[in-house]
């Protein structure tokens, strides 16, 4: 029997052999990845960086017009302006215009009309950033001619705008420059400096004086306009607007009628003024000479003139009432302190002075060569004997007369608002004369410390707190700016001295004027005075320094005035005494009318207003 094989079935040939295994397991897995990693990524763009992208995207429809706030008015103590705002036209862009096809006709045709270099324009749009959304001021202040300009080729200038700002005013110029300060531009240190405290590209900022000691009172807050723009970048509807809040308005204490009559009588070429009360520390009047205008700082760009006025050898911008110079015999109020304070001396002491006195082999001279025989501290002080003082020094030792010196204040700041510029001076010591010259303090070196010579350095505002301790009866004010400064005005340090010490300082400042070295000043147009004149030596083949301080009503004083000339070349009574005397005419002539007589000069100008008005001049 045969065998025959059969044929495999329908059922069997159907049979799949693909899919089997792991295959479908791997696909699904690898599906729901691609999922998952898809749905991840959507999450991580939507939750995590859309805010970031929703942003981006409206930049692109939405722009910022930003508004510069006003700065605050500064005004004197009796609300006459001394600072303010003038409102000049400018030029804006949108960051990214320098990068847009039109550019090759923009960029030319501003740089033409507005005496910028491209390379300059597009340096200020580059540090803004091309997603920066705010426009960019590249130039102000415009003319006339270049507003014309501007308006006349408007069709080739698409993204151009001209715009009003505020820009900071001075009135008085050069009056009140070293008190006031001025306002600049960021440069690009300060703007990484102060972008996390608000300030933008093309922000001004306080660069001097009460300026920028009270930037972040008179700033103000930044508003602006959100406007939404089509493709092109022209404005279609504003979206929303947040107003600029201008900056608070401050009052100072000084006087401007005293300020300009003392900027007046400073003829001397180098030196400064102080004014101040001496029971409070408020500044009153504040010159430095030379002097410069702070709206040269206002313009676009500096000329070579404005350049040369600033940076000249007399140094313009320097504010001389807070450098450091010898004090010269006014310090001659320390060392009687010193000598009272001590006990060593008593405020009947009579001592004799001399031609000269030889200390350590070393020769110290009297000013008058030849001494003024027998003289209690009053008479002292008076004539200013140096060999007097020269055994009080001796006598009282370098420490306690270095001791006194700190507590009068000198050898640290004042405390004034103006710290970056304010000079601390220096007290010299065994400390210091051992780092600086290598060599020990001796007697000599208390001997020149006695008469205000030698290494100490002293600022025309210390030297006018010097003064009000003895006006005030022993107090060590601190000086400042800020009418509204409540804490500052109260603030005031007893040094604790004897009332006989305040009572020999006081009779011999006024007999200073009375009959010594400030005659000058005993006048009928002031009240009585009481102050003290200094002679400064600056050094082989240099011109002395002067120095004259006053107080007045010497019984009840209510001002402090000091002068000084820097390498004037005089005395102190001769160069910075007239100075004195013309401040305090002003202060006492405007604030007590008709009860002291008017000085010469004063007298002469008004017959002469009087002749010209009856002779219809």
């Amino acid at each position: 029997m045969s065998t025959v094989k059969s044929r495999p079935t329908s059922k069997n040939r159907e049979v799949r052999t693909v899919g089997q295994g792991l295959q479908p397991i791997f696909f699904i897995v690898f599906t729901l990845l691609m999922i998952t990693g898809i749905n991840i990524r959507l999450g991580y763009l939507q939750i995590i960086e859309g805010h970031k992208f929703k942003e981006r995207a409206a930049a692109n429809r939405i722009r910022t017009i930003s508004k510069q706030p006003e700065r605050g008015n500064i005004f004197d103590r009796n609300g006459k302006l001394l600072a303010t705002t003038r409102y000049p036209r400018s030029v804006y862009l949108w960051p990214m215009a320098h990068t847009k096809p039109s550019w090759s006709v923009v960029g030319p045709r501003l740089e033409k009309i507005l005496n910028i270099s491209q390379e300059e324009i597009e340096k200020k749009l580059d540090e803004a950033g091309a997603s920066a959304t705010s426009l960019v001021r590249i130039a102000r202040d415009l003319s006339e001619a270049q507003i014309t300009a501007l308006k006349e080729y408007e069709n080739e200038l698409p993204g151009v705008e001209i715009n009003t700002e505020a820009v900071r005013y001075y009135p008085h110029g050069k009056e009140l420059a070293h008190i006031l300060g001025y306002t600049r531009e960021l440069t690009p240190e300060q703007l990484k400096k102060k972008k996390p405290e608000g300030y933008r590209l093309g922000d001004v900022i306080g660069q001097m004086g009460v300026e920028k000691a009270y930037e972040q009172l008179l700033r103000g807050e930044w508003g602006g306009q959100q406007v939404e723009v089509d493709s092109k970048g022209r404005p279609i509807r504003v979206l929303g607007e947040k107003q600029a809040k201008a900056g608070n308005d401050i009052h100072l204490t000084i006087d401007l009628d005293l300020q300009k009559a003392a900027e007046k009588a400073l003829t001397l070429r180098r030196g400064a003024v102080v004014a101040l009360d001496p029971n409070t520390g408020a500044i009153l009047a504040m010159v430095s000479h030379p002097t410069f205008d702070p709206n040269i700082f206002s313009k676009q760009k500096l000329s070579q003139k404005d350049w040369q006025s600033l940076q000249g050898s007399e140094h313009p911008l320097v504010n001389r009432a807070l450098s450091a110079f010898p004090p010269a015999s006014t310090f001659k109020i320390i060392t009687t302190t010193a000598g009272l304070e001590s006990g060593k001396f008593s405020p009947s002491t009579v001592l004799q002075t001399y031609g000269s006195l030889t200390v350590g082999g070393v020769t110290f001279g009297e000013w008058n060569h030849s001494g003024f025989g027998a003289l209690g501290f009053q008479r002292a002080i008076a004539m200013s004997s140096d060999t007097f003082f020269y055994q009080v020094g001796r006598r009282v030792g370098g420490p306690t007369l270095i001791e006194w010196t700190r507590k009068y204040g000198f050898g640290k700041k004042t405390g004034f608002e103006f710290s970056d510029e304010e000079s601390k001076g220096n007290v010299p010591d065994d400390a210091w004369k051992r780092k600086v010259w290598k060599m020990p303090w001796t007697v000599g070196d208390t001997i020149n410390m006695s008469i205000g010579q030698g290494a100490l350095q002293v600022t025309p505002l210390q030297s006018a707190i010097m003064f009000s301790v003895p006006a005030n009866g022993g107090y060590r004010v601190k000086p400042h700016l800020l009418k509204d400064h409540e804490e500052a005005k109260n603030w005031r340090e007893s040094l604790n001295m004897k009332p006989s010490t305040i009572k020999v300082l006081r009779e011999g400042l006024r007999q200073v004027i009375t009959g010594g070295t400030g005659t000058l000043l005993n006048v009928p147009s002031i009240a009585p005075a009481a102050g003290k004149s200094g002679t400064a030596e600056a050094g082989i083949n240099r011109p002395n320094h002067t120095w004259f301080g006053a107080y007045a009503p010497a019984d009840k004083p209510e001002i402090v005035v000091v002068a000084f000339g820097e390498n004037s070349g005089g005395h102190g009574g001769t160069d910075c005494g007239p100075v004195v005397l013309k401040v305090l005419e002003e202060y006492f002539q405007k604030k007590y009318p008709g009860k002291y007589q008017k000085s010469e000069s004063e007298e002469s100008k008004a017959k002469t207003q009087n002749s010209r008005r009856r002779s219809g001049d």
